[in-house]
């Protein structure tokens, strides 16, 4: 089946203390897209890549791609004032029959495995999503004061999350509402199961300059 990516990079750099949208800070002298970029490319040479940025990025991108001499069969797409509205707007370049994975493009550290692991689930299941088990004890807080949960019953999300491209796009017709947070939740709402597997503690989302930190090491020693 044909194999898309979306990468949503529409973040700015207000966490990183920085006046550049961290999808472009550099990370080992190489901007963090251009990094998530390359492992989905270095997954497959015929996916194709849908990148969401704001529009007022544009000239940045494209100064950078020129440098860094990407194709030009990356689609860039102007993103929304949400990530929903982003992957909304990026999921019109997608057609089916098909599978769509759409990633955070300040995920720079996935696995090519991991990649590899989600087109293949998905390919049976419809959905495929990257998750990890918790590390550390969990409480659930009211008014009334916290209490101890069972962190086994429990995941931390991540990207890639993919889909059968009917599937989604179908999902994605929905009204926005401000708890889908992710495509899973948007998957989920329009009556879709979703199919979790095992993703990486590696696979990091780049928010803070702490993050940054980690990823320069992660990015440098055997990763």
């Amino acid at each position: 089946m044909k194999e898309y990516a979306i990468i949503v990079a529409g973040g700015k750099g207000t966490r990183m203390h920085s006046d550049l949208s961290k999808q472009f800070i550099p990370l080992s002298g190489i901007p963090v897209i251009i990094h998530t970029i390359e492992k989905f490319r270095s997954y497959s040479g015929d996916i194709s890549i849908i990148l969401g940025l704001p529009i007022d990025d544009f000239p940045i991108w494209e100064n950078i791609s020129e440098k860094f001499k990407l194709n030009a069969d990356i689609k860039v797409v102007a993103g929304g004032k949400t990530r929903f509205q982003t992957v909304r707007n990026c999921l019109q370049e997608v057609t089916g029959p098909g599978l769509v994975a759409i990633h955070d493009g300040v995920r720079p550290l996935v696995k090519i495995d991991t990649i590899k692991a989600s087109f293949n689930l998905a390919s049976v299941h419809k959905s495929a999503v990257a998750s990890v088990r918790l590390k550390e004890s969990l409480r659930r807080t009211n008014q009334d004061g916290t209490e101890a949960v069972d962190r086994s019953q429990y995941r931390v999300i991540q990207t890639p999350q993919t889909f059968d491209i009917d599937l989604i796009k179908k999902a994605y017709e929905c009204d926005e509402e401000s708890w889908m947070t992710d495509d899973a939740s948007v998957a989920e709402h329009n009556g879709h199961s979703i199919s979790l597997f095992e993703g990486s503690y590696d696979n990091i989302k780049i928010t803070t300059p702490s993050d940054m930190v980690i990823a320069e090491s992660l990015i440098n020693t055997a990763f």
